[in-house]
C-alpha cells in the first residue's frame, strides 16, 4: 500500500547552495592568498633592505680601515697612490672603475655607485684615505642568488598556501552554508508536512459539509442535523489542533506539548465515525474492535496520536476498493497497547514495507506514513507494515501502555439528543 505524494523540486536550491559554497570558498582562499602574498613581499623587501644596508656598511668599513692585501670576504680593494693602482689578491681584472678614482682624486666627495662590468654587477664605494684613493668593490651576484632562492621559496609557499586556503575555504564555506541549507530543508519539509497533514481533515470536513448541504436542501428537519453540525465543529477544532502541532513542530522541541494519558480505543472509534461518511460514499465499511483486558491507554500528545490513526485510516481508504472492509483492532496488556489497521484492498509487496515509511524514496512513495513513523518514534513506539499484493495490508502500531490509569471520560450526552448512525460492518 503506497501513500502517493510528489517530491518537490530541490534542484534550484542545490544550485543556489553550491554557488554560495563555491563563492565563499574562493573569497576565503583569495583572502588567505593575499595575506600570504603580502607577507612574502614584506619578507623580500626586508631582505633587500638588510642586504643593501649590510653591503654599504661593509664597504665603508673596508674602505676606511682594511689593508688592501687582506680584504674581508667577497670584497676587493683597489688603492691608487701617485698614479699607481694596487689591487687585492684575486680582484677582478676589469676593475677598478678608473673614472671614480680620478674624480675622488681631484677632490670629489666619497660616493657609492652600482656598475655593470664584464657581465657582473658590482657595488662600488670610492673615497680618499690619507694620501691615497681607495675603491672597495663587492660582487652582488651572491645577494641576487639569495634573493632568487627566497623568491622560489615564497612562490612554493604561496602555492602550498593557496591549496591549503582552498581546503580551509571549503570547510569554512560548508560550515557557514550548512545553517542556510538546513533552513531551506526545514522550510521545504514544513511545506510538505502542512500540505499532507491538512489534506485528510479538510477532505473529511468537505465531505461532511456537502452531505449536510444536500440533506438541508432535501428538507431534512434541522433538529436531525444537529449531530452532523457537531461533527463539523469537532472536525474544525481538530483541524486547528493539527495546524497548531505543525507550527509547534517548526519550533524547538522544548515548546512541544507534554505527554498525557490518551485512550487509543476512544480515538479509533472517534476517527472511524468521522470517516464514516467518506467510507460510505466509497462503499467501504470500517469496524473497530477492542481485545484484551484493561484500558487501551498510552501516554502521548492526543492530537499527534489522532493524526496517526487518521493517516492509517486515510491510507486504508485510499487503497480499498468499493465493497471492501477495514478493521481497526486494539489489544492491550500490562506493558503495550497495540493498534492494528487491516484492509482487504490492493495490498503491498512485503519487500517494499520498510520503504513506505521513508520520505519520497523512489517513484510513488509518499509522505504520510513517514510522518506517522516520526510521531510513533517520538512516543517511543514502533510501527510495522505487512501484506500481499491484491490481498490487503496490515499496519501495526505498538506503544507503551500508561500505568497511571485512563483519562477522564467525557460527560454523557443529554437525554433526547439524536443518536449517531452505526458504522457499517
Amino acid at each position: 500500500m503506497i501513500d502517493v505524494a510528489c517530491e518537490q523540486d530541490t534542484e534550484p536550491e542545490r544550485r543556489l547552495l553550491t554557488h554560495a559554497r563555491r563563492r565563499l570558498t574562493v573569497q576565503v582562499a583569495g583572502a588567505i592568498s593575499v595575506v600570504l602574498a603580502l607577507v612574502g613581499v614584506l619578507v623580500l623587501c626586508f631582505m633587500v633592505h638588510e642586504q643593501s644596508t649590510s653591503t654599504r656598511r661593509e664597504l665603508s668599513a673596508a674602505a676606511q680601515r682594511t689593508d688592501v692585501a687582506q680584504p674581508p670576504p667577497c670584497v676587493w680593494l683597489y688603492e691608487q697612490r701617485g698614479g699607481a693602482v694596487r689591487a687585492s689578491p684575486g680582484a677582478p681584472a676589469a676593475l677598478p672603475v678608473q673614472a671614480e678614482l680620478d674624480r675622488v682624486g681631484r677632490g670629489g666627495e666619497p660616493r657609492v655607485t652600482q656598475a655593470e662590468v664584464a657581465g657582473h654587477t658590482y657595488l662600488i664605494r670610492t673615497q680618499r684615505r690619507g694620501d691615497a684613493v681607495v675603491q672597495a668593490v663587492m660582487d652582488l651576484r651572491y645577494q641576487a642568488a639569495e634573493r632568487t632562492r627566497l623568491l622560489r621559496t615564497l612562490a612554493a609557499a604561496e602555492i602550498a598556501g593557496l591549496l591549503a586556503a582552498l581546503l580551509v575555504g571549503q570547510v569554512i564555506s560548508r560550515r557557514a552554508i550548512a545553517p542556510f541549507g538546513e533552513a531551506l530543508a526545514r522550510q521545504r519539509r514544513f511545506a510538505a508536512d502542512v500540505s499532507h497533514e491538512l489534506r485528510t481533515p479538510l477532505t473529511r470536513l468537505s465531505t461532511r459539509a456537502q452531505l449536510l448541504a444536500r440533506r438541508m436542501r432535501g428538507g431534512t428537519d434541522p433538529i436531525l442535523l444537529i449531530d452532523e453540525v457537531d461533527q463539523l465543529v469537532t472536525g474544525s477544532r481538530q483541524l486547528g489542533e493539527v495546524v497548531e502541532d505543525l507550527l509547534r513542530s517548526a519550533q524547538y522541541k522544548q515548546l512541544r506539548r507534554p505527554f498525557v494519558p490518551v485512550d487509543l480505543a476512544a480515538l479509533a472509534a472517534e476517527l472511524a465515525e468521522a470517516e464514516h461518511t467518506r467510507a460510505q460514499a466509497r462503499g467501504v465499511s470500517i469496524e473497530v474492535r477492542c481485545e484484551g483486558a484493561g484500558d487501551h491507554v498510552v501516554r502521548g500528545v492526543e492530537s499527534a496520536l489522532r493524526r496517526v490513526v487518521s493517516a492509517l485510516l486515510d491510507n486504508a481508504l485510499g487503497h480499498t476498493s468499493p465493497g471492501g472492509h477495514i478493521w481497526v483492532t486494539l489489544f492491550s496488556d500490562a506493558d503495550v497497547v497495540q493498534l492494528t489497521v487491516r484492509d482487504d484492498g490492493a495490498g503491498l509487496d512485503p519487500a517494499d514495507a520498510e520503504k513506505l515509511f521513508t520520505r519520497f524514496v523512489g517513484r510513488g512513495y509518499g509522505l504520510g506514513l513517514a510522518l506517522v513513523r516520526e510521531v510513533v518514534d517520538g512516543h517511543h513506539g514502533t510501527i510495522t507494515a505487512d501484506g500481499r499484493p491484491g490481498a490487503g495490508a496490515v499496519f501495526v502500531v505498538r506503544l507503551p501502555a500508561d500505568a497511571t490509569g485512563p483519562p477522564p471520560r467525557p460527560e454523557p450526552e443529554p437525554a433526547g439528543s439524536p443518536r449517531r448512525d452505526p458504522l457499517p460492518g
